[in-house]
């Protein structure tokens, strides 16, 4: 198993694809998390995630608590340092800082990498997801009005973005 900081946090792993997905599936099931509705296999989630920028938080088990990880937003060079990320504690695990640490760790490895933007689109209705990317430094940008269908029903996305203020 990989070396984990002293937060617990680790680069995912192969080694983590079951719980990895397990936990976005239950998350997808909750309901207000995406627009997915089935977690993908490892091979697809692991062909779209950018490597340097996806992390576990683990139990003293090994047990994975918790994941972060980003895809660019576009491969043309302009959007360069712009990533969409998403976060994901199990829900036995909420409420402990994990989400939190996750996405300092993200932060970190981003700015790092010369990325000067983190976004994402999150339901209004998942509001203890917007208050994890408040306190992190995220601001709202807007909400798009029933962008998508969800289920059957029109579901409207808050975008937020958290701009580095060193790179």
């Amino acid at each position: 198993m990989s070396t984990a900081d002293e937060h617990g946090i680790t680069a995912m792993a192969a080694e983590h694809a079951g719980q990895v997905l397990a936990i976005y599936q239950l998350g997808i099931d909750e309901g207000n998390a995406t627009f997915e509705t089935t977690a993908p296999g490892w091979e697809e989630f692991d062909a779209t995630k950018l490597p340097e920028h996806r992390y576990v938080a683990l139990d003293a088990p090994g047990r994975v608590l918790g994941w972060v990880a980003a895809v660019p937003v576009s491969d043309r060079c302009a959007y360069a340092g712009v990533v969409e990320h998403s976060v994901y504690v199990h829900p036995d695990a909420r409420g402990h800082g994990i989400g939190t640490a996750l996405l300092h760790k993200l932060i970190r490895s981003t700015e790092a990498a010369g990325i000067w933007t983190i976004q994402s689109g999150i339901f209004p209705e998942n509001t203890a997801s917007l208050v994890l990317h408040q306190k992190a430094g995220f601001r709202t940008v807007g909400t798009r009005e029933r962008i998508g269908q969800h289920h059957g029903r029109w579901r409207d996305v808050v975008l937020i973005e958290r701009r580095s203020p060193t790179v």
